[in-house]
This record gives structure tokens, sequence and C-alpha cells, in this order.
């Protein structure tokens, strides 16, 4: 099993739904916890509603600190904002005990300070749909991964093909 680790630095939108959406897809090759350097006080409510409408679990979502997973080791680090990819991550986190890659995504929740309902809704979408056809692409070639080398390939080769397919459409 990949053990996967989510970052943002406030765990309050885009890695909570990289949790829900990976464990939704309840496939036991694969799970996800999440967190932040800085995490929120809350998951921010537009995500829990997003995620509900599509039909994804919410249950235990919360926003939590990288603290919380010094002792369970992740195989991989995804960070999901650039904030976080840029961070200084505690020894634990490091390249080489891990691997680590970045899925930068827009934040949707930014756009609910500014855009219409519509265009709330289509960001929030927007980051679902793309984590969910990012983890079934991983699924879809995860057998024939032999190496943790082969792993960090697929997954930056999969982050960078679902976004230029959805930046195409």
């Amino acid at each position: 099993m990949i053990k996967i680790l989510y970052l943002c630095t406030h765990n309050r939108c885009r890695s909570i739904i990289g949790e829900a959406v990976t464990n939704s897809l309840e496939d036991d090759r694969i799970m996800a916890v999440s967190a932040g350097s800085q995490p929120a006080e809350e998951v921010h409510p537009l995500t829990l509603q997003y995620l509900q409408k599509q039909g994804i679990s919410t249950n235990e979502l919360r926003s939590k600190s990288w603290d919380e997973y010094k002792n369970s080791q992740p195989d991989v680090v995804i960070t999901l904002c650039d904030s976080a990819a840029s961070e200084s991550c505690p020894v634990w986190l490091e390249e080489g005990k891990l691997i680590r890659i970045h899925w930068g995504l827009s934040d949707p929740s930014s756009i609910a300070e500014q855009g219409s309902e519509d265009d709330v809704a289509q960001a929030f979408n927007q980051t679902i749909n793309i984590l969910e056809a990012r983890l079934k692409s991983l699924l879809s070639t995860l057998n024939t991964i032999n190496s943790p080398i082969e792993l960090k390939q697929t997954l930056n080769n999969i982050g960078q093909q679902i976004l230029e397919k959805e930046q195409a459409s």
C-alpha cells in the first residue's frame, strides 16, 4: 500500500480534497491523509459542501498539522499549493526518505471571495475532478511500477498530463 500525505500550508481546501478523493476510491493499494505547516482552525465549508455534492465522504476530515504524522512515515508527499511546495519541511519529510512531488492546483476557496456561484462550483468541481483523474491514472499504472524512481516519474508525468488535458479543454 502506498501512503500519501497531501500538503497545503493551511490544510483547509486542496489537501483535504486530495485526502477525501483518494480514500473515496476505496482501493487498498493507496490511502491518504492531509496536513499543513500552519493548519487552519477548520476545513473550508465549501470544501465539505462540494465533496458531499459529489458523493464523497467528509467524515473525520479536519485541518491538521504535519507534526501529527511524524511517526507514521508516508511513502509519498504531494504538495498541492505553491507555498507548501516552497516551504522548508521537517527532516522527516525530506526527499530521500520518501517521494516528494508537486501537483500544483489553484485554490478554489479563493474564488469564493469574489466569484459567482457558478464560478465557485466550477473551481471546486474542477479541483475534485483533476485529483480524481490523476489518482485513477496512477491506479491504472500501479502494477507496472517496480521502483520508487519509477513511481516518482509516473506521479510527475500524471500531474503534468492531466493538467495539460484540463487546460486544453
